[in-house]
């Protein structure tokens, strides 16, 4: 169960793209905590230098301050790396569809020179963040690999197509490839600010602040919550599982489904302030209403199991948010 058990060879270089993002900077402190090498790249764009502050001085730590737009900078970043764990992207859906041509530069451009990069420096593994969003408007619950819908927005465009680059290096160069589709993640370290921020750490921070946080919509939209320890989980499954699960994408998850205004009710709840009525405001553009993830796939070839539901995960992160 979990990850704690997993063993890599000694000495062994992960690289994080994205490292001093909210999940980036979650993998380097579970594989620096396991006792591995950590190489961070990140150009502190969307992530915080704040993030990884926590490993400077140790001597298994690396940062490098760059972007992955740059192949010159992802050459260097591979030298002497046995796996990547790409992160690095842009993420929200709503600020694609204003910037899409960015959303190109970053999502596409970076991960093809992070593809090609890691081929030409031998490395092992890739394993890279997809998303939900791939589904699009694809109507059926629960959410099955293989079986899309129509894209809704530039983010989820550029997801689907690092998904095909992916399995063309697997195929076409034998670059061990795996995507990972991410399913709300929410926890530790996760940016409550700004016009784009996440529904989790916004929600907490405005109770706890005392403002009145708004819901999107009629609060009814539904969506599988992952907390940040299955999804660490995920990444170092998959670095260490056996051949026959490269090149193929999984649905990382808790299975579960919450809706908006239970999710709302809940975190009111344990920051008690069940007194507090939320406001209601328009769907956001490029959004599903329901969102539930079948996680066999996962389950069976990455030996995945996700201990951590939406409730107790909850409570972990209030505490962080809290400082405790």
């Amino acid at each position: 169960m979990g990850y704690k058990h997993l063993t890599f060879p000694a000495g062994s270089v992960f690289l994080i793209t994205g490292g001093a993002g909210f999940i980036g900077s979650n993998l380097c402190e579970a594989i620096l905590d396991m006792g591995y090498r950590v190489r961070c790249l990140d150009n502190l764009s969307t992530g915080f230098q704040s993030n990884v502050d926590i490993f400077v001085g140790n001597p298994n730590y690396e940062f490098i301050n760059g972007d992955i737009r740059d192949f010159t900078v992802c050459v260097n970043a591979c030298k002497g790396v046995d796996y990547i764990l790409h992160q690095a992207a842009w993420g929200s859906i709503p600020r694609s569809i204003v910037k899409p041509l960015l959303y190109e530069e970053i999502n596409i451009r970076g991960t093809l020179n992070m593809l090609e990069a890691a081929q030409q420096a031998g490395v092992q593994r890739l394993v890279y963040a997809s998303s939900s969003s791939v589904y699009g408007d694809e109507p059926n619950l629960l959410k099955i690999e293989g079986r899309e819908g129509r894209l809704l927005s530039p983010y989820a465009l550029t997801k689907q197509v690092n998904e095909e680059y992916a399995r063309l290096y697997m195929e076409l160069y034998g670059l061990e490839t795996i995507g990972l589709r991410y399913f709300n993640v929410f926890g530790r370290r996760q940016n409550p600010a700004g016009a784009y921020a996440a529904v989790i750490p916004k929600y907490i921070k405005q109770l706890m602040i005392g403002e009145q946080p708004c819901i999107n919509g009629d609060g009814k939209q539904s969506r599988d919550f992952t907390y940040i320890e299955n999804v660490i989980e995920a990444n170092l499954k998959a670095t260490a599982a056996q051949n026959k699960a490269v090149g193929q994408v999984y649905n990382i998850a808790f299975g579960d489904r919450v809706c908006l205004i239970e999710l709302f009710r809940m975190i009111a709840r344990l920051l008690g302030r069940e007194d507090v009525e939320p406001m209601y405001g328009p769907e956001r553009l490029g959004d599903i209403k329901h969102s539930n993830a079948n996680i066999v796939r996962a389950k069976n070839l990455l030996g995945y199991t996700p201990e951590w539901d939406v409730e107790r995960g909850m409570k972990e992160t209030i505490k962080w948010y809290q400082g405790e």
